[in-house]
């Protein structure tokens, strides 16, 4: 089989799988992203490897779990000396580009890719003088602010988003002139919090969209402790309608945008030899169990939507159930393009599963959450969590906490522990073995605590220094504004 030509990779941040026309949700107006899995497949058991941005985006790039690299917060800074399949890409004769949002951390803000355009908004180095977002402070991470400061209005996030929509299509413009195979990435910043949205996807969504369906559950309980701790405990109804209002607003002006480059695409006659990815850092829970944003190994957190279409290759109109991640995902594209595949890696290529030429797939993935107490939003208290998904069986352990066991197959929602049932005993054992196997919550504990002091230096020359960025997008706070309710 032939190589794809071309390869347009879009990647969002924050957006829940559940949240698309085309995964059954009836409120969710998605028609680009519909579009595309139509004329494609998508993953319905695709796992982000971190419940959070920057070890899940450097594990997508380097295809290696958080802790196979030593990258587990937003504040690691990720080896240069690791390739990412933008390197791969490169070594097999393409430059490849990025337009948009990375989030890599330290001085090496290209990480394979030939060309950059548009950048982050936020600072290279931690220790840097973060982005003031204005009358939305706050509301962008895991506080309280971001259920007070939630419904109408606007996010400088959404701004940025629409300049990187602008600079996609004229780099897809500049592209089809030279008539040359191209690898793109887009960046996108949607749908992540604040949860704010302009004022008709408010009055669209506010009282047509279901509450949460979800309620809180006992079982876990470093979550019942990180939604007290976050002050979620008891959201008004009226702000838990806002938010997903917007919340559901943010995903539609996400899929507008994408549907602007698909149709530029279109019109350019590029889109026959385009291998089309879609894919998300990981999700949100957007009040499911009581609980917003990201952080846990939940379905609602955990599980990312992917899409793929190459017209010709790929089936039409697919749904593969298969279990994967984001960093078999990078594998896969490599794969598709004729690249080699990054060596001594983690992730796995599932391009002949989409091909019909898989010989057996193993159904397991695996996802990390690790902190240290530092980070303000961490409540001050560290974890080490990790969770294996096998086949329809899902475990997480954490620490000195009792493990969680959910059999997917007859318990979806996630809602009954299984882990203290005589009649899976075998499975918990099993699972435990798995997942312990090359991971240990006292060795990460303490390799982050080590870290630490050398991070603490890192911000601190940050901070006295005041190093230049690169690639960085103008945020200005009078882009963010929150409309009178």
């Amino acid at each position: 089989m032939m190589p794809a030509k071309n390869l347009l990779f879009l990647f969002s941040d924050q957006h829940a799988a559940r949240v698309m026309g085309c995964a059954g949700d009836a409120h969710a107006q998605t028609p680009a992203l519909d579009g595309l899995a139509a004329r494609g497949v998508r993953m319905t058991n695709a796992y982000c490897p971190s419940p959070i941005c920057v070890p899940s985006r450097m594990s997508m790039l380097t295809a290696c779990h958080p802790s196979s690299q030593d990258c587990w917060t937003n504040d690691d800074v990720l080896a240069s000396e690791r390739p990412t399949w933008l390197h791969a890409l490169g070594a097999a004769g393409y430059k490849p580009g990025l337009i948009g949002r990375m989030h890599s951390v330290g001085p090496d803000q290209m990480r394979g890719y030939a060309w950059r355009e548009v950048g982050d908004h936020s600072p290279n180095f931690p220790g840097s003088t973060w982005h003031d977002m204005g009358p939305l402070d706050g509301a962008n991470d895991p506080t309280p602010k971001g259920l007070i400061a939630c419904g109408a209005g606007q996010s400088a996030y959404e701004v940025k988003d629409r300049d990187v929509t602008t600079a996609a299509l004229a780099a897809l413009d500049r592209i089809a002139e030279t008539g040359d195979p191209f690898c793109l990435t887009v960046g996108f910043m949607l749908p992540h919090a604040p949860y704010v949205a302009a004022q008709k996807w408010i009055d669209r969504y506010l009282h047509s969209l279901p509450p949460p369906e979800i309620p809180p559950g006992q079982d876990d309980t470093w979550l019942t402790w990180w939604r007290a701790n976050r002050g979620v405990d008891n959201v008004p109804e009226r702000k838990s309608r806002l938010a997903r209002a917007a919340y559901w607003g943010l995903v539609a002006v996400l899929d507008e945008m994408i549907g602007q480059i698909l149709d530029r695409l279109d019109t350019l006659g590029l889109r026959d030899d385009t291998l089309i990815v879609y894919a998300s850092d990981h999700g949100d829970h957007v009040g499911e169990r009581g609980v917003w944003w990201k952080h846990t190994f939940y379905d609602e957190s955990a599980k990312v939507p992917v899409i793929l279409s190459l017209p010709g290759t790929l089936p039409m109109g697919e749904v593969c159930d298969r279990v994967v991640s984001l960093i078999d995902l990078s594998q896969t594209m490599l794969e598709a393009m004729g690249a080699d595949l990054l060596p001594q890696a983690d992730g796995r290529s599932f391009w002949p599963l989409l091909t019909g030429a898989a010989q057996g797939w193993d159904d397991t993935v695996f996802s990390e959450y690790c902190t240290d107490a530092v980070p303000v939003w961490t409540g001050g208290r560290a974890v080490q969590r990790r969770m294996v998904r096998r086949g329809s069986w899902k475990l997480i352990v954490s620490g000195e906490e009792e493990p969680l066991l959910y059999d997917l197959a007859n318990d979806p929602q996630e809602m009954i522990n299984l882990a203290g049932d005589p009649a899976h005993a075998d499975t918990l054992t099993d699972l435990t073995a798995l997942i312990t196997r090359d991971w240990d919550a006292g060795a990460v504990r303490d390799k982050m605590l080590a870290r630490r002091q050398r991070k603490d230096i890192l911000a601190a020359w940050a901070r006295e220094t005041a190093p230049t960025g690169t690639h960085i997008w103008p945020l200005d706070p009078s882009m963010n504004r929150l409309d009178t309710q």
